[in-house]
């Protein structure tokens, strides 16, 4: 595979980073919900935690975008078709929207409600008072929003672990490589 169609180093570094992340955060979102209320503390320990935990991460996903934003990735290799490419192309943005909305929506969220937003036990101030109806309705944002991610990143698992299997390439962009670049003519001469 020639390096031009691999993903620079910090490209793979940061999904790596930012798809663990976000799949150790819905776990840990999707376990909160059973926790007791029970006894007093426990509950908000560990959505404190989630909140502290979500903004590192968002902070993640926002050099993620920057270094996207900044950085063209390496065009689709023309072994997918141009509906397989589109529907690959259309997967990202989905999932680069969800990363987006998620933390927002779950920031927001928890600043509407009576309760100080806590960065590992250090609360951050208040903009704003409680607002029962938009911590109501940006919860359902943020719980959609989860759905919607575990719905998009298994497509984008299925995919990769087919190209992955069908060894056509595709797979090992996301791969780190060692390997230096060829040297460009220029660098060739003395």
């Amino acid at each position: 595979m020639n390096n031009d169609s691999k993903y620079h180093n910090i490209s793979i570094f940061l999904h790596w980073m930012v798809g663990l992340a976000v799949l150790a955060q819905l776990s840990l979102g999707f376990w909160m919900e059973g926790v007791p209320k029970a006894p007093p503390g426990l509950r908000a320990g560990w959505f404190n935690f989630h909140k502290s935990t979500g903004m590192i991460l968002a902070i993640l996903i926002l050099c993620r975008v920057v270094w996207r934003l900044t950085h063209r990735p390496p065009e689709l290799p023309d072994v997918l078709t141009p509906l397989k490419k589109t529907l690959a192309q259309w997967n990202h943005r989905l999932l680069y929207a969800c990363m987006l909305i998620m933390p927002l929506s779950g920031f927001l969220g928890s600043s509407f409600t009576p309760y100080p937003i806590k960065f590992f036990g250090t609360p951050l101030p208040r903009f704003w008072g409680p607002m029962p109806e938009m911590k109501e309705f940006l919860a359902v944002v943020h719980a959609s929003t989860a759905l919607g991610i575990v719905g998009i990143v298994v497509i984008h698992i299925v995919a990769a672990l087919a190209h992955a299997y069908q060894k056509d390439g595709v797979a090992q962009r996301m791969w780190f490589s060692f390997q230096p670049k060829a040297p460009t003519p220029l660098e060739n001469t003395p």
